[in-house]
């Protein structure tokens, strides 16, 4: 799997097999398997529809490394079911502000990455990052994130992972595991749209309920092929 997916050269690739009435998913990054993973889960449950595999109405369980994931279908729209990943304060690191070139208002960490907040959405969008500089903090990845200037969204982010091997990812689920606390608590509200200021760009539709988090997304399929076992 990993050698797949470093062939793919993707963000991440995702790997699913038939588990009783269920299944079980693992991703991996060019590089190395990580534990959490938004958009490649979405991508799965859309290739289950999508193919067949399951009725539309059917809610899909993932088994996986973060434990019992779930998928349902809304009309374009598919809403996982994942952990709440909170960050804490936490003491700046060597070489992730100097990485960034960028003032945080502040810096917190959960299991995963690191969480920034700056002053603007301009700042985001502006960030050229020191990859090889950021690729030596000790974390998965890190998250940067501002208020939005748009109406149509709450927050912005981007996130850097050269360290999991990948520099940049478009759309980044299991990060907005941690942002949606953060703003829960910024905002006092727990519903959100967010948007992924990335090259490419991703919306997500945000609910926090009890312990929870749903997110929602949409997928399409661009390709399709096999692989040859030669």
């Amino acid at each position: 799997m990993q050698n797949i997916a470093s062939e793919m050269n993707l963000s991440e690739t995702a790997f699913i097999y038939k588990q009783n009435e269920s299944y079980n998913l693992r991703w991996f990054t060019p590089t190395v398997e990580v534990d959490l993973c938004g958009h490649a889960t979405l991508a799965s449950a859309h290739i289950l529809w999508e193919r067949k595999y399951v009725k539309d109405d059917s809610l899909i369980k993932f088994y996986t490394k973060s434990g019992i994931l779930s998928a349902t279908k809304n009309g374009d729209w598919i809403e996982l079911n994942f952990p709440i990943e909170p960050a804490e304060n936490s003491a700046i690191p060597d070489n992730l502000l100097e990485s960034l070139s960028i003032e945080p208002l502040y810096v917190g960490k959960n299991r995963f990455d690191y969480i920034i907040e700056v002053e603007s959405e301009e700042i985001i969008k502006n960030i050229t990052p020191d990859y090889k500089l950021l690729s030596s903090v000790n974390c998965r990845g890190v998250i940067i994130t501002s208020i939005s200037k748009s109406k149509d969204y709450d927050f912005v982010s981007r996130f850097f992972a050269p360290a999991a091997g990948m520099n940049e990812d478009p759309v980044t689920g299991s990060a907005h595991c941690c942002l949606a606390p953060y703003w829960k608590e910024k905002l006092n509200k727990n519903e959100f749209i967010a948007y992924q200021t990335s090259k490419r760009g991703g919306i997500l539709k945000i609910n926090i309920r009890d312990d929870r988090i749903y997110i929602a997304g949409q997928a399409v399929t661009v390709f399709s092929g096999e692989l040859l076992n030669l």
